[in-house]
């Protein structure tokens, strides 16, 4: 952080003196937005690990399946794994499952871990997060319904895709991230709005689960899970292909994801 900082103080100083931003080996320094494409933040994360963690959209789902709201889930942050392997950044297009009739996307906050760590208690885990993401955890629902019949998953639901983004933001400049406004518009249409305040379980309080006797890894993705109100299931909408989902944290930025279906599958 202490590079990244003096790399852009002096390209700043440079700017303003007018000096040519050039390399010493006549490399390009500076590029204008309109000249690259931003990828997610950890293309490749070593793990990501989705938390439950907001009552008001965990009460929903079970109210939806017609069973009362486990008592455990107040006992322990619980999680499910993700395929870490297909990850999209902003921007790029998330193909519609061939093998589900209901797409849905999941308004999400995303920490990610800065430091390996083991055994860390609460009170001294926020030192452990390098930054934080939005994070819309696509899921295929009626598949996500069968596996959870059978107790089981979510697996292939949620594995074939996840987008992280649009940039991570480091806890020095995120300020309070259990007070940042949530939303989801889709094609421009506010569907979504919440809160991180709402959050049961905070990210250090997930860090230290999740340690006890088991090893953290820098760049491992703890999510929030979905913030109330923050997916179609909730609301009984359902996104179609060609939708545009922008998904939007404060102090982090907007995440914009369309859904393709390509026919020929």
């Amino acid at each position: 952080m202490g590079f990244a900082r003096a790399t852009l103080e002096d390209i700043s100083a440079a700017l303003a003196g007018g000096d040519p931003l050039i390399g010493p080996n006549q490399e390009t320094l500076l590029y204008p937005s309109g000249a690259v494409t931003l990828r997610a933040p950890l293309p490749r994360p070593p793990s990501i690990r989705d938390f439950y963690a907001f009552e008001e959209h965990v009460r929903k789902g079970f109210e939806k399946r017609g069973e009362p709201m486990p008592q455990e889930w107040f006992e322990m942050p619980v999680y499910y794994k993700t395929a870490h392997q297909n990850v999209i950044g902003p921007g790029e297009d998330v193909l519609w499952p061939s093998f589900t009739e209901k797409f849905d996307y999941e308004l999400e906050l995303a920490a990610v871990i800065g430091t390996s760590c083991r055994n860390v208690r609460t009170a001294n885990a926020g030192p452990c997060i390098a930054g934080f993401m939005v994070m819309n955890d696509f899921s295929a629902r009626d598949i996500q319904r069968k596996e959870m019949k059978v107790r089981l998953g979510p697996a292939k639901g949620k594995d074939w895709c996840t987008a992280l983004g649009p940039v991570l933001v480091t806890p020095d400049e995120i300020g309070n991230p259990y007070d940042l406004r949530m939303t989801a518009h889709i094609n421009g249409e506010l569907w979504s709005e919440g809160n991180s305040k709402t959050m049961h379980w905070t990210f250090e309080e997930m860090i230290e689960f999740v340690s006890k006797d088991e090893s953290l890894s820098p760049g491992d993705v703890l999510g929030s899970g979905t913030v109330g109100g923050g997916c179609g299931l909730e609301l009984d909408r359902w996104v179609q292909p060609g939708d545009l989902m922008e998904l939007r944290i404060d102090g982090i930025g907007c995440l914009n994801n369309r859904v393709v279906k390509r026919e020929n599958l």
